[in-house]
């Protein structure tokens, strides 16, 4: 009996398919409902968690090594795979290069047709395969061995070409994919992208790159709105209305307006070292209460003594917690001598974007309530 030919697909209408009824085989394909779609989507995310957890004791010891390595390295990192399996590889070197460790992804196919010159007897190799066979893979590290300073394989087990020529194999297991077929790499990813990730973030924190590291690495966008430090967004003097504390109030907050006015006006001692805060809410207050004749008294009388201050580099995110928790508008930055250098002001945290409080405890001088008045809030 001769075989019978793939039949044609046709699409329905409610999204599920059939066979052509055309060529005489029957239905091989039922319309999926909702509940069978989302239990789709959940045993597939289901399968590659349970991979990742049953890859943690196998790939444990060997991934510690790696990331000690990497860490060390005074080269780059190189990446390599073919398939899904480098596409991993890319994602992993922008994880590296954001955290503090030199990388760049090498096409295996490029690399035997010139691009073996980027790498340097200072580097690591670092190749992704699952099976460890890829012929792409296997061929390239055949050089890269001899050329590079370590060659680590990140693949299913010890038993293949790739990890017998590894100077440091990390194992994955083996995993059946989540694909209905068990075809598609889908599992053997995953766990793939756990592992690198795991990685890179041990080889950073062996490196000790901190969060002024990774600011350096993320200047633009929402995360490098949320690393920015109070320097970048306050007000210079030049832009703050600040007086001396014994002028009168009317004088005080009559001086010099710059363009973008603050609610606050800082006032200094004869050293220039801020000693108080009036806002606008306290000059409200004033008249509220009928005191037009505190306006003919030094502002020192009527200011906010010991204000509510913040350390200039402290990061952005622990002055939003600040004022959120204190219910103010007006948050003076100073020098550690106490001298001001500028001002946040709350409108100018909502010009900056998405800027996220910061659970740590910000470094607020002093915070100590105020024995006179209040800040605005």
């Amino acid at each position: 009996m001769l075989p019978v030919s793939p039949q044609p697909i046709a699409s329905r209408d409610d999204g599920s398919f059939a066979v052509d009824r055309v060529s005489g085989s029957h239905n091989s394909a039922k319309s999926l409902s909702q509940v069978e779609r989302v239990r789709i989507i959940r045993d597939t995310m289901f399968a590659e968690a349970d991979a990742i957890r049953a890859a943690e004791s196998v790939a444990s010891t060997a991934a510690v090594e790696a990331a000690t390595r990497i860490a060390a390295c005074t080269g780059s990192v190189v990446l390599t795979g073919v398939g899904k399996a480098g596409w991993i590889a890319q994602k992993i070197v922008a994880t590296l290069a954001s955290t503090g460790s030199p990388s760049h992804f090498l096409h295996p196919s490029e690399a035997i047709h010139g691009d073996l010159g980027r790498v340097q007897g200072t580097d690591i190799v670092i190749a992704f395969s699952n099976s460890g066979r890829s012929e792409e893979v296997v061929r390239v590290c055949e050089h890269l061995k001899t050329q590079a300073n370590c060659l680590i394989a990140i693949t299913a087990d010890d038993a293949n070409p790739l990890a017998e020529m590894a100077d440091l194999v990390v194992p994955m297991g083996r995993h059946r994919e989540a694909c209905p077929n068990g075809l598609a790499p889908t599992t053997s990813t995953s766990v793939m992208l756990a592992i690198g990730d795991a990685i890179a973030m041990l080889a950073s924190q062996l490196r000790g790159f901190g969060p002024q590291d990774f600011a350096r690495f993320h200047p633009g966008g929402a995360l490098g709105r949320k690393l920015a430090n109070v320097d970048d967004v306050m007000r210079g003097l030049h832009e703050c209305r600040i007086a001396s504390e014994t002028l009168p109030v009317r004088d005080a907050i009559a001086g010099k307006t710059p363009d973008r006015r603050s609610g606050a006006v800082m006032l200094v001692d004869s050293d220039q070292k801020l000693t108080g805060i009036f806002t606008d809410s306290d000059l409200v207050k004033l008249l509220q209460r009928r005191q037009e004749n505190s306006l003919d008294q030094p502002i020192k009388e009527v200011m906010t003594r010991t204000p509510v201050t913040i350390r200039s580099g402290t990061p952005l995110a622990k002055a939003v917690t600040v004022l959120s928790q204190r219910h103010i508008s007006e948050l003076p930055v100073i020098h550690e001598d106490g001298h001001p250098i500028g001002m946040i002001d709350i409108t100018d945290l909502i010009t900056a974007g998405d800027i996220s409080t910061c659970d740590s405890t910000a470094t607020v001088l002093p915070l100590i309530p105020p024995t006179t008045g209040k800040q605005s809030s």
